[in-house]
């Protein structure tokens, strides 16, 4: 089998990318490089460029005709960046992705499984969400991804696409062979921050300490990559039994189940590593919101996943990491 991952230089992409490989899936790889990295694609079928580039898409599947499903991680996701961006960031994850789907159906691939993300639920309160729960992105970055599900179910529903929609919050970790990992070198989510101040010696900032959640701080489901990587997988292989005519679109929530504050993944920090952080409080960041965790039965359910790493392990993977991609991600 071969599977065509846009988005495949990146930290997810190519963590799936890693997974494909580790099971006999041939991964090719599609990347802009606007933010994943080169190294990622080494020993894999690459192509860089744009996901909008029909002629490229063409390409791609008249050197690789067995593609017969598509990862799509290609995305912008800094939240604080689609506030003061929005423009690029609609023209980057939706517009793109309208031209995508395109290029898709013209070449006879109609199975697409969506990198989404749980940022889209009315996160407000602290509290777990199922597929069923309210909507309410809150976001620049949140609401093209929203949006982007809308748009794929009415392609779907018109009997042009299939689309399984994954959505996740925060990843963690890395590939446990340490292929891939966290690409950037600055991150904006909390556990790249942190390990930032714990590589500099500086305070943590823990932004927003005045959320409905137990003690304040913004609350996330942390999720280890490689988990979310078997995820994916899982979703290839049992996407005909789950997408029929009947049912053509599917969101799945990949999570823990259980959420971690701000404040408790500094203590879960301070487990794994050698020195303890400093914090300090700080002002919340433009689009941030107080957030929830993700109640996964339906990934239990129909693709028969729950995750099996904790997030002291994730931590750890984290720092391991960093040690590795400071010796290969060179400028």
């Amino acid at each position: 089998m071969t599977v065509l991952i846009a988005g495949g230089a990146g930290y997810i992409g190519s963590t799936v990318a890693s997974a494909c490989m580790d099971e006999g899936i041939t991964p090719v790889i599609l990347d802009s490089l606007v933010s994943g990295r080169r190294e990622f694609t080494e020993g894999r079928a690459f192509y860089e460029g744009d996901i909008r580039d029909g002629a490229l898409i063409d390409r791609i599947f008249s050197e690789h005709p067995d593609i017969s499903a598509v990862v799509h991680c290609a995305a912008l996701i800094v939240v604080p960046e689609s506030v003061a961006d929005p423009i690029g960031y609609y023209e980057a994850n939706v517009s793109k992705s309208l031209d995508f789907v395109r290029h898709l159906r013209r070449n006879g691939c109609d199975r697409l499984v969506f990198s989404s993300s749980a940022s889209i639920y009315r996160a407000d309160d602290g509290s777990s969400v199922d597929e069923d729960s309210p909507l309410g992105p809150q976001s620049p970055y949140a609401r093209t991804k929203a949006m982007c599900e809308e748009m794929f179910a009415d392609i779907a529903a018109a009997g042009q696409m299939r689309v399984l929609s994954l959505r996740y919050f925060n990843p963690v970790g890395a590939d446990p062979k340490m292929r891939t990992g966290l690409q950037l070198k600055r991150p904006s989510h909390a556990l790249g921050k942190m390990i930032q101040a714990y590589q500099e010696g500086t305070a943590f900032p823990v932004t927003g300490t005045q959320y409905p959640t137990r003690d304040g701080t913004g609350i996330r489901d942390y999720v280890h990559v490689w988990d979310l990587a078997a995820a994916h997988l899982a979703a290839i292989d049992r996407f005909d039994a789950l997408l029929t005519e009947a049912r053509p679109a599917l969101a799945i929530n990949l999570g823990t189940g259980s959420g971690t504050t701000v404040r408790e993944l500094c203590v879960a920090f301070d487990r794994v590593a050698d020195t303890p952080l400093t914090t300090v409080d700080a002002e919340p960041r433009p689009g941030d919101v107080a957030g929830a965790c993700t109640r996964s039965d339906r990934a239990r359910q129909l693709l028969g996943w729950t995750p099996k790493f904790s997030l002291e392990e994730g931590i750890r993977a984290s720092l391991d990491w960093i040690r590795v991609r400071d010796e290969m991600l060179k400028d």
